[in-house]
């Protein structure tokens, strides 16, 4: 027990010592030992046998004293040699081999791999140079390059009225709060199952202790999809996101947003006659999805409100409130957390709330809605809906009749 102390002191001290000072350390210990010293002091520190050899000379020969004086550590020259000053090539080989990954020339074999640093060390290896993957980064980085993730910048080609549909959402907004009227932002959060499913992200629990959930998430291994469909107050800074069980559909969109207006909207805007609907241009709330219009009028004569629906363009769904105003603060506050069933959905969503005053009801939505619903002409034709001389494909107001 003693022994093995004494060599955990030893190990630690060797530590604290450069590369000349360990060696002098290890030849005077060595020495001290006598005979069988050297074999020792090897196996109690792990040292090879000619570094205590020659600790041991440089201590009789006393040259020690004057290799302490000098500022290097090794001597002028020592070392192992950079790879590229024993093989010039190989630094423009490594340029040549990403250029060709990098321009995608579709003869590489590495134009369809991760280009890792392993995957160029093996490629530079059958050629001949006998260098790490470590080595490689290193010269990687030399070169500038550097490990990158895609950046999502890339929008695609930009409706002709993209910007002025923003400024005449922005102005019709604070037109309509400014009248004490309410604006709300809608959309449908991603789909999620529910089950002992693996969710992002990380969450505070005592070490060893991780949340063990399923090793695959197969369909038919889950005990259905939630489905939450939000609606934001933007004034207000409160929400309700209604989850559904079945198909988020646009009776189903209408229905969250009934769900919104019984639970907040009718207390909190009692007076108000008007509603202006913030929505993407796609999905259960499109602007060409005629049973979105055809079951907002049916809200609009439940409640005899006006409502002003304004889509964004195509392409830019990402301004649209909800999502990092309402969205973002609910995937946060369940990340790491297994939706194993639809209580823990609701009640995870319902216990997000924010420093600047968040407020969120979920509710659960059992009803089954039916997929591919047909409105005919006929029908369209009922509904009291006029568009906005801006942009009438994006803007409209539904009457009541």
């Amino acid at each position: 027990m003693q022994s093995e102390q004494t060599k955990e002191i030893t190990i630690k001290f060797l530590d604290t010592l450069n590369e000349s000072q360990k060696r002098w350390f290890l030849g005077r210990e060595a020495l001290l030992s006598g005979h069988g010293g050297i074999k020792k002091i090897c196996d109690m520190t792990g040292m090879t046998k000619p570094t205590v050899i020659r600790g041991m000379k440089e201590l009789t020969s006393g040259s020690y004293s004057e290799l302490g004086k000098q500022e290097r550590i090794r001597r002028s020259g020592g070392g192992r040699k950079r790879i590229e000053d024993k093989e010039p090539k190989v630094l423009r080989l490594i340029e040549e081999i990403m250029k060709v990954t990098t321009l995608g020339d579709p003869m590489s074999l590495l134009k369809w791999t991760s280009k890792s640093t392993y995957q160029l060390s093996e490629q530079l290896r059958k050629q001949g140079y006998m260098i790490s993957a470590d080595t490689v980064g290193r010269r990687l980085n030399e070169m500038g390059y550097s490990l990158q993730a895609n950046v999502k910048t890339i929008e695609g080609d930009s409706p002709e009225d993209r910007d002025s549909q923003f400024r005449y959402i922005n102005e019709l907004a604070k037109r309509t709060i400014a009248q004490g009227n309410a604006v709300i932002s809608v959309d449908t959060k991603k789909k999620e199952k529910i089950g002992l499913f693996k969710n992002a992200g990380r969450k505070w629990l005592p070490k060893g202790t991780p949340t063990e959930v399923n090793t695959y998430d197969f369909t038919n291994m889950t005990e259905g999809t939630a489905i939450p469909y939000g609606t934001y107050d933007i004034d207000k800074n409160h929400g309700v996101v209604n989850v559904g069980v079945s198909h988020d559909t646009a009776e189903f969109a209408v229905e969250s947003i009934r769900q919104w207006w019984r639970l907040f909207g009718r207390r909190q805007y009692s007076g108000s006659e008007k509603i202006l609907i913030c929505a993407d241009g796609g999905g259960s709330n499109g602007s060409r999805n005629r049973a979105w219009k055809y079951f907002l009028q049916q809200f609009v004569e439940d409640t005899k409100l006006f409502i002003t629906v304004c889509h964004y363009p195509p392409g830019t769904s990402k301004w649209n409130k909800i999502e990092h105003r309402m969205f973002s603060f609910i995937s946060m506050n369940w990340r790491g957390e297994p939706l194993v069933d639809y209580e823990t959905v609701v009640n995870m969503i319902s216990s997000t709330t924010t420093r600047k005053g968040l407020k969120i009801k979920a509710v659960l939505d059992s009803k089954q809605y039916d997929i591919g619903v047909k409105i005919t002409d006929d029908q369209m034709s009922k509904l009291k809906i006029k568009y906005h001389n801006k942009n009438a494909q994006w803007n409209y107001t539904i009457s009541p009749a």
